[in-house]
């Protein structure tokens, strides 16, 4: 039961993963192209999907958790190990996919306050060129 559940929780982070990366690879690709202004923006938006789907699946997918179905705890000694039910599949699946969000949002607030600056960057610049070509 432990390795389906590993196996299962790995397919949904995935699945929610990847369905995050396609819902925002469009705004991804015109900040990146807004900002960069290159062929470069390309290759950053190729390293922000990967990191999408790595940050889902490493949020999604807590290994460390799964360690209470396979051991009793350590600093309990009448302790024992935590039993498959449906209710705790269920926790777990709904734990997973709520997990998978959360990583990959902390992920895209970091990189869109970054991209807010940078954009403010390249506004300023824009403006005085403008400024200095009409001088």
């Amino acid at each position: 039961m432990f390795v389906l559940l590993l196996v299962i929780t790995l397919l949904i982070s995935l699945a929610i993963s990847f369905a995050v990366m396609k819902a925002f690879t469009k705004p991804l690709n015109a900040i990146l192209y807004r900002i960069i202004a290159d062929s470069i923006s390309a290759a950053w938006l190729k390293y922000l999907k990967f990191a999408i789907l790595v940050v889902g699946v490493s949020s999604g997918v807590r290994v460390r958790e799964f360690e209470k179905y396979i051991t009793p705890s350590r600093w309990d000694k009448d302790a024992k190990v935590v039993e498959f039910t449906v209710e705790r599949w269920v926790l777990e699946l709904y734990q997973t996919a709520i997990e998978t969000l959360q990583g990959i949002a902390w992920m895209l607030l970091v990189f869109f306050m970054f991209a807010l600056v940078a954009y403010v960057i390249v506004r300023i610049a824009e403006t005085r060129l403008g400024e200095q070509a009409k001088k």
